[in-house]
């Protein structure tokens, strides 16, 4: 290999997608990541990293996974100055206001399903169309929930649905790419020590839930990471087309 591996992560500025960001730099890759609008957030997670691995190629891209044009630019510039892509994540997400779901807009609804199933899609595409171009393998980690499989009633059954669909079109992808050596793969987290929550207009909801998680706690977005890194790895060289449920054994 000429160059460290290249990792794209979408929605990194924070979260678990800075924690993705933070364990993929100190195992050695070169990351290209987006944010919406923190740019100051993006830029202290980038003089950190710097500080922390001199010589570390970083790039912070403002991009909204929603908007086929920002895709597209975003993964042309990634590929302009880091020269290669080995591996992506699919992070970027959100929930929506938490409520009933007789009461959720469908400016919501659209918001929910275009950045979490549109903008996993696109990303996706992007990266696939350019690893068989190049007539390469890769590594894909989407972002689901486990809300996927427990449903989220009284909170947001609008987003477990956007977050079914991520399942479904991982495994479906995996399987689709799988002799060509591009490898699919989705991790499911819990409540993580994150700020969706209180974007969500819930604060406290991480205290409330902490009761339900059978190991007893709220888990840390570094605890995510650590799968998703695990998968993009050759030590995951035999997994695809499996979700990895980081929830505390709900």
């Amino acid at each position: 290999m000429d160059s460290d591996p290249v990792l794209l992560v979408t929605g990194g500025s924070r979260g678990i997608g800075a924690a993705v960001v933070r364990m993929a730099v100190a195992r050695g890759y070169d990351v290209c990541f987006s944010y919406v609008s923190q740019q100051a957030a993006a830029d202290r997670l980038v003089d950190e990293l710097r500080g922390a691995r001199p010589g570390v190629r970083l790039l912070a891209l403002q991009a909204d996974v929603a908007e086929p044009g920002d895709v597209a630019r975003l993964f042309e510039r990634s590929l302009q100055e880091l020269g290669r892509l080995d591996a992506l994540v699919n992070n970027a997400g959100i929930t929506g206001r938490i409520g009933p779901f007789r009461d959720t807009t469908l400016e919501t609804l659209r918001r929910v399903l275009d950045v979490n199933v549109l903008g996993t899609m696109l990303c996706a595409q992007h990266a696939v169309r350019h690893w068989q171009d190049q007539g390469r393998g890769g590594a894909m980690v989407n972002l689901s929930s486990v809300a996927a499989t427990l449903g989220s009633p009284h909170e947001y059954v609008h987003c477990a649905g956007a977050k079914g669909a991520v399942d479904s079109f991982s495994i479906g992808l995996a399987k689709e790419l799988a002799a060509q050596g591009i490898r699919v793969n989705v991790v499911s987290p819990g409540p993580a020590l994150t700020e969706i929550h209180a974007a969500a207009g819930l604060a406290d909801r991480l205290e409330r839930k902490a009761g339900e998680v059978p190991l007893g706690r709220i888990g840390a977005p570094a605890e995510v990471a650590q799968a998703v890194v695990w998968l993009l790895s050759d030590a995951a060289s035999y997994v695809s087309g499996t979700v990895v449920d980081v929830s505390g054994g709900r």
